[in-house]
């Protein structure tokens, strides 16, 4: 009884907290838990970034989408935003506009193909902006599927080694086991916090993203029609 007592007294006076347990684990798990909050402080750096990133070309888009629906001439509204605009609709209109200006020869007729040649520079431009929303999406996919298994590596390590020192101290009380089974689970728990939020936030960033350029995809096929109208009169 007396050694029961003895071993709980020591397990309380053991500094549990998070940067106890980190301060107390071996070098291969202090590794792992700081390459997963790396890994996490960089996923949500990305998440941030993304979510003002989409928001800000959902606000562009509709402004655009009125500018282009309200009636006014196409050649004005393109002389006001220029060949080189900045928001992401914007870029795809000047392309497909800057095709369509050049597909006139000098005598006003239409150099052939001119249809299919629109199509292309605004397919280009929509995979260039879905370059850029996509882009870091794959990291945040990796972080999800990777950090878990990182952690428990971290955690199968530190239970061997916590293993390898009750075999060492032939003591298996609760002060010499618990510290370090406490400190390989930390690994996994880390793991588990960098991972989480990464799957989450892909998930609706990835339909986000799918969304936004439906919505672009959905604007070149109008513009192209009006610019088919153009070209069969």
């Amino acid at each position: 009884m007396e050694t029961v007592t003895a071993a709980s007294t020591a397990a309380s006076e053991i500094d549990f907290s998070l940067i106890g347990l980190f301060a107390r684990a071996t070098i291969t798990v202090k590794l792992v838990m700081i390459g997963l909050l790396i890994m996490s402080f960089w996923s949500w750096a990305i998440i941030i970034r993304k979510h003002l990133m989409f928001r800000a070309a959902r606000a562009e888009a509709a402004v655009f989408d009125r500018a282009f629906w309200s009636g006014e001439p196409l050649d004005e509204l393109f002389e006001k935003i220029g060949p080189a605009p900045e928001g992401q609709s914007e870029k795809i209109f000047a392309a497909g506009m800057l095709e369509w200006r050049r597909s006139h020869r000098q005598d006003g007729g239409l150099i052939a193909g001119a249809q299919s040649r629109i199509d292309r520079a605004m397919d280009v431009a929509i995979s260039r902006e879905s370059e850029a929303l996509n882009s870091g999406l794959s990291f945040l996919a990796t972080v999800g599927s990777t950090a878990p298994f990182i952690g428990l590596f971290g955690t199968v390590y530190g239970i061997m080694h916590a293993f390898t020192e009750i075999a060492a101290t032939k003591n298996t009380d609760l002060a010499t086991v618990a510290p370090g089974i406490a400190e390989a689970l930390m690994a996994t728990g880390i793991g588990l916090v960098a991972a989480i939020p990464a799957v989450v936030f892909y998930n609706k960033l990835n339909a986000d993203s799918e969304r936004i350029l439906g919505g672009y995809e959905a604007f070149a096929d109008e513009f192209a029609t009006i610019l088919s109208r153009q070209l069969d009169a």
